[in-house]
């Protein structure tokens, strides 16, 4: 791909973030909106849509002469221009992308995890704008529906442009088995629009992958090259990061080789319209948040209780304005989230908490300690806030 970039330790030509995320790490630049932020539209904002990141933001200095490269193991080799990806037939398609560290400081909390520390928000929802993978394929010679190429190729592999430590300095790279991306119903997207509008460089400028109801660390920033390889990804984030062990393996006794790399995401539910703990005058409160899950299944229903689990009320759920929202309809986002609201009147100190079932009947698991794992992925448990009265608030001082 031609046009220069920055060297991988130089952070001085970072771009301008809203004053208003919450910065996790700085360089790399990681951030996530606040809990209120974040609900506010079902379409996340730009410049408040999650920011998760590995090194510096690559820079283009001559988009004119940028290109994807495509190959491996097919017969058509190609290089494809800016251009050429927007002469095919564009789709609009809108799908929450979630960071699979997600709800990554609730998890470290009961047993000390590695990674960036994240709270309910690594998350964001937006309308992307862009030409299907699969008919990106098809221009060299892979036709809809295939799972092995004749030259034996079974996984497409994505390759960004960035620069990342865990990599020695090489590029970011993740891969999808071919029969999701030659899935034209899969929707999985070269996109170059976010929100109607040219991808920022925070989120992938120029070209960037975006693979819906998958972790997002699949959905490669920066495009540089889209191979058709035998085997997947062998690179650090597919081999060696973004998988799920079960509680008892810890660094002593961790082999990556044993688990596959994490692709969908389970069910998951968060409270935003409060924090962890608040003060409140006793009387109606309003619970909101999100819910969603991996792989187009939709989200049945969202429950909340205020005494401990024994009882569960059921929220409202919405997406957008003035349609009910059906999971599997045709008028339903099958690739986002949904929002969901409640009001409930609190006389004294209540603890809230929430869990979703999604299309599937799969259920959030009560306690975070039965999901806990090395690398603090997929923390899905009930999630819990603490509401205190202003009057039992007193009563301490």
């Amino acid at each position: 791909m031609a046009g220069a970039l920055r060297g991988p330790s130089d952070y001085a030509q970072e771009p301008t973030r809203h004053p208003s995320l919450r910065i996790n790490a700085k360089e790399p630049f990681n951030a996530e909106a606040t809990r209120r932020d974040l609900v506010a539209s079902y379409i996340t904002p730009v410049d408040l849509f999650l920011k998760r990141n590995h090194g510096p933001i690559p820079i283009l200095d001559d988009i004119a002469s940028y290109y994807v490269s495509i190959g491996g193991l097919v017969d058509r080799p190609a290089k494809l221009t800016l251009d050429d990806i927007k002469r095919l037939p564009k789709y609009n398609v809108t799908a929450t992308l979630q960071c699979a560290g997600n709800r990554r400081t609730e998890m470290s909390k009961s047993r000390k995890v590695r990674g960036v520390g994240w709270d309910v928000c690594a998350l964001g929802n937006a309308t992307w704008g862009g030409a299907k993978l699969s008919d990106v394929l098809q221009l060299i010679g892979v036709p809809y529906h295939t799972e092995i190429t004749l030259s034996g190729g079974k996984h497409v592999e994505f390759t960004s442009v960035d620069q990342c430590p865990e990599e020695k300095g090489g590029p970011y790279k993740a891969s999808i088995p071919l029969g999701h991306a030659t899935n034209p119903a899969a929707d999985v997207l070269v996109a170059y629009e976010m929100n109607g509008e040219v991808l920022k460089r925070d989120h992938g400028y120029p070209l960037r992958v975006v693979v819906p109801g998958v972790i997002g660390a699949r959905s490669v920033k920066w495009l540089n090259r889209i191979d058709i390889i035998e085997e997947e990804c062998q690179g650090f984030f597919m081999q060696k990061d973004y998988k799920m062990f079960p509680p008892s393996v810890d660094w002593d006794n961790i082999v990556w080789s044993t688990r596959k790399p994490q692709m969908d995401y389970p069910v998951q539910s968060a409270i935003c319209s409060l924090e962890d703990t608040n003060a409140i005058i006793p009387g109606e409160v309003t619970v909101a948040g999100y819910a969603l899950s991996g792989g187009g299944r939709g989200i049945e229903r969202v429950e909340i209780s205020t005494d401990g689990g024994r009882t569960w009320s059921g929220a409202v759920r919405y997406q957008k304005e003035g349609v009910p929202y059906v999971p599997g309809d045709v008028t339903s986002d099958k690739w986002a989230w949904v929002l969901f609201k409640t009001v409930i009147d609190v006389r004294g100190d209540t603890e809230i908490i929430v869990k979703a079932v999604d299309s599937g009947a799969n259920v959030q698991p009560e306690s975070v300690d039965t999901i806990w794992n090395l690398r603090g992925i997929l923390n899905t448990c009930w999630h819990r806030v603490r509401l205190l009265t202003i009057h039992n608030l007193r009563s301490l001082l």
